[in-house]
This record gives C-alpha cells, sequence and structure tokens, in this order.
C-alpha cells in the first residue's frame, strides 16, 4: 500500500547531480542576464541608487514572474506531455505566449531605460524577463514540435481502454 522506502545512498545518488544542474542553470542564467545588459548598454551601475519599488521596476518584476510561470509550464508540458494541460499541447501554447510577452516587455523595459542597475529603471528584472522569456519560448516550441503517440504507442492497443 505504502511505496518502499529508498535505501539512503539512493536519494544522495539523485540529489547531488540535481542540485548540481540548479546551480550550472543559476549561473548561465546570470552569465546571459550579464550579457544582455552588456549589450543593451545599461550594464553600468547608476551614481545614484534607488531605494524602494518604481514603476518600471513593478512592471519588470512582474514580467519576469510571467516568465518565470511560462519556464515552468513549458517544462511540465515538455516532461508530461499527456499531464493536466491537454496532453501538452496547451501547455506548450501557454509556454508559448508567456514567452513572447516576456521577451517583447523585457525589450521595451531595457529599450527605455536610461540607466544602469539601480537606476530605479528595472534593467536588471527586464534583463531577467527576457532570458527566461526566451527560455519559455524554446520549451514550448520543443512541446510543442514533439510528435504525438498513438493509443497503440502508449500500450493502449484494446479498443475498449480508450
Amino acid at each position: 500500500m505504502y511505496p518502499k522506502a529508498s535505501p539512503p545512498g539512493k536519494l544522495m545518488e539523485r540529489t547531488f547531480p540535481l542540485a548540481l544542474a540548479a546551480l550550472a542553470g543559476a549561473a548561465l542564467v546570470a552569465a546571459l542576464v550579464h550579457a544582455v545588459l552588456v549589450a543593451a548598454h545599461v550594464s553600468e551601475p547608476a551614481a545614484t541608487t534607488i531605494y524602494g519599488l518604481t514603476a518600471r521596476r513593478i512592471w519588470a518584476t512582474t514580467v519576469v514572474a510571467l516568465a518565470l510561470i511560462g519556464v515552468v509550464i513549458g517544462g511540465m508540458a515538455l516532461a508530461r506531455p499527456a499531464s493536466r494541460f491537454g496532453k501538452g499541447r496547451l501547455g506548450a501554447i501557454v509556454a508559448l505566449l508567456a514567452g513572447l510577452i516576456a521577451v517583447v516587455n523585457g525589450w521595451l523595459v531595457l529599450a527605455i531605460a536610461n540607466g544602469g542597475p539601480g537606476s530605479g529603471n528595472g534593467v536588471v528584472g527586464g534583463a531577467v524577463a527576457l532570458v527566461l522569456g526566451l527560455i519559455a519560448l524554446a520549451l514550448g516550441g520543443l512541446a510543442l514540435g514533439r510528435p504525438r503517440r498513438s493509443k497503440e504507442d502508449a500500450g493502449m492497443s484494446d479498443p475498449r481502454l480508450a
């Protein structure tokens, strides 16, 4: 009735590679965000730092949240194509739309910014939204382009199971 407990060594065998992969992914995203800031010519910190929320920081933070939702949904649609998102297509389309909105808004934040990090323009959030939006677009495109499995391939050769 209850699942068997895995041996203590098995948990460590899975946890360490996952933690290492998460750390490598975070480092890659940070490097890409820095590259976007350099390419947009807003990588120099502001002379005077503005603390607190500004309208552009709220805009950038909202777009980052949308991009992160797109990445999560795109990953779920790619990993589990027959789950809660209508056999993966709806999840892939949602990830594509969220990624596209995040890329456009992240680019707009960077395009209208007149200062670097700390200027209150939300440039770091815009760069993060741009990078995560591109990742969401890639995951959604991969999930949408995946070939569908027929019922016979899924082990449902009996028509009564359909």
